[in-house]
């Protein structure tokens, strides 16, 4: 399974709690102790792919809070996160299960504007490359964070093809059971991408999910992928603020997806 990562995501970038220092230490560790891993290093996204999603004031507003409050390091590592979906994307779209190992996260960024520790919306415009170029008509989006997507939303319901889904309950039980409702009654995908948010972990701020949870949404969207849109998958790490268990709970993740 290929890991999509760039040594410049380790780094912090701002002072909110998605850019602090050491967020993706435990997850680098993590990962590191099973094989069967592969990272993949992407490119940064160019302006004519964040087109695709954002407009031209959006772009520039991003870039004009990094110089002036970040030294220029927010827009860099927000272009690698941007292209590292888009890799992260791409390499599923060929078959092969792939986790972007990203930062910062992106489903509330929109069309035109930015908010809740996101600047570009990661999950769309890995989407809508993967549209633009002829290679899916339709796809399926599971937003697994604690917090609504509503960047995801605002861009991907202005194309035609996207459906996603906000699972909801309390506990384990209740909440895989409603992913595995929603997903035995999807549309038609031709791939299925997660927005990954651990903050549902019961030890995060949602309170809610056990690390073995995450194992299961794994495993749940691996056979539903394999069943409907020849096995093509795909997950983007949005939320989760637990340093220590943060790795824990993506792995767990990953060895479900893969």
């Amino acid at each position: 399974m290929k890991i999509v990562y760039h040594p410049l995501m380790k780094e912090s970038y701002d002072n909110t709690p998605a850019g602090a220092t050491g967020r993706l230490d435990s997850a680098i560790q993590a990962l590191s102790l099973v094989e069967g891993y592969e990272c993949i290093e992407p490119e940064p996204a160019t302006q004519e792919q964040l087109l695709l999603a954002h407009s031209p004031r959006h772009i520039d507003s991003v870039k004009r809070e990094s110089e002036s409050r970040h030294s220029g390091r927010l827009y860099d590592v927000a272009l690698l996160a941007a292209g590292g979906a888009i890799k992260t994307a791409h390499l599923a779209a060929r078959g092969e299960p792939c986790f972007g190992l990203i930062r910062p996260p992106g489903h509330h960024a929109s069309y035109d504007g930015y908010w809740g520790f996101c600047y570009f919306c990661n999950m769309a415009l890995a989407l809508l490359h993967l549209k633009t170029a002829g290679i899916i008509e339709r796809a399926f989006v599971l937003d697994f964070d604690l917090h609504h997507g509503d960047g995801n939303v605002d861009i991907l319901s202005r194309h035609d093809g996207f459906e996603i889904y906000n699972p909801r309950g309390r506990g384990d039980e209740e909440y895989l059971g409603d992913i595995e409702r929603f997903m035995e009654n999807m549309q038609e995908a031709d791939i299925i991408g997660a927005s990954a948010g651990f903050d549902q972990y019961e030890q995060d701020w949602g309170g809610n999910l056990s690390t073995e949870a995450f194992g299961e949404i794994g495993r749940i969207m691996k056979r539903h992928a394999l069943d409907k849109c020849d096995g093509r998958r795909f997950a983007l790490l949005e939320g989760g603020y637990n340093h220590t268990d943060l790795g824990v709970n993506i792995r767990t993740f990953c060895n479900g997806l893969r």
